[in-house]
């Protein structure tokens, strides 16, 4: 039970807003998609951050997140190595791969800084050129001995939850509203979650062409407070 406690506990710090990685200045477009009328309230957003759940993540990042979860608990790192690289091809554009980098960045910074990994495990997270924030997540929760399912679930929460508060500093849709969104998120996640594990390495799929357009957009646009 101490075990579980202690993993519950960790995966909880992984997913909160207040982990230093800077997700808080991303938006993933959303930004974009705000200020083009493409979403224009509470409904039109709930089922924006539902689409790009079940169309992308649910179908690509968190399928490689398992991967890369795997291949840390079996210290392969050439798996490691192969699934980020991966990842990272599979970014759409110039800004969704700087922010999986520099969120991968930081967070593995914050690893080292709190010394809470033996140097042995650091090292070969070190070895891993340019590893995307999957990448780094997958390797804390390997370590932590925190399990699948609560791994994705966790993961995908946070990205709503990210999402649900870009809309409330675009959009002032208020706290209430972002509730009743994160709401409907809880109620699909263990679908979402099932369907991210049984994902096969030949059905990936992160066909969402809405989204990786507002993102190039956004590279472009002349006002924004999001770096996505």
């Amino acid at each position: 039970m101490t075990e579980q406690i202690l993993a519950l506990t960790r995966l909880l710090r992984l997913a909160s807003p207040a982990l230093p990685v800077g997700a808080y200045s991303y938006s993933q477009g959303l930004e974009t998609a705000v200020a083009r009328g493409w979403v224009t309230d509470e409904a039109s957003i709930g089922e924006w951050v539902g689409d790009v759940l079940a169309l992308n993540l649910a179908r690509f990042e968190a399928p490689v997140l398992c991967r890369l979860y795997h291949a840390w608990r079996d210290a392969d790192l050439d798996a490691v190595a192969r699934w980020n690289q991966r990842f990272l091809a599979g970014r759409e554009t110039a800004e969704f791969r700087a922010e999986t980098c520099q969120m991968g960045y930081s967070l593995r910074g914050l690893f080292e800084s709190t010394a809470e990994f033996p140097a042995e495990q650091l090292a070969r997270l070190r070895s891993i050129q340019s590893p995307a924030f999957p990448t780094v997540f997958g390797f804390a929760a390997a370590e932590w001995g925190i399990e699948v399912p609560a791994l994705l679930s966790g993961y995908l929460f946070a990205w709503a939850e990210n999402q649900v508060n870009a809309a409330m500093k675009t959009m002032r849709i208020g706290h209430v509203a972002a509730q009743r969104i994160l709401s409907g998120v809880s109620l699909r996640l263990p679908a979402l979650v099932a369907q991210a594990e049984g994902v096969d390495d030949g059905a990936f799929s992160n066909f969402t062409p809405a989204l990786a357009i507002a993102s190039c957009l956004h590279e472009v646009q002349d006002s924004r407070m999001f770096r996505s």
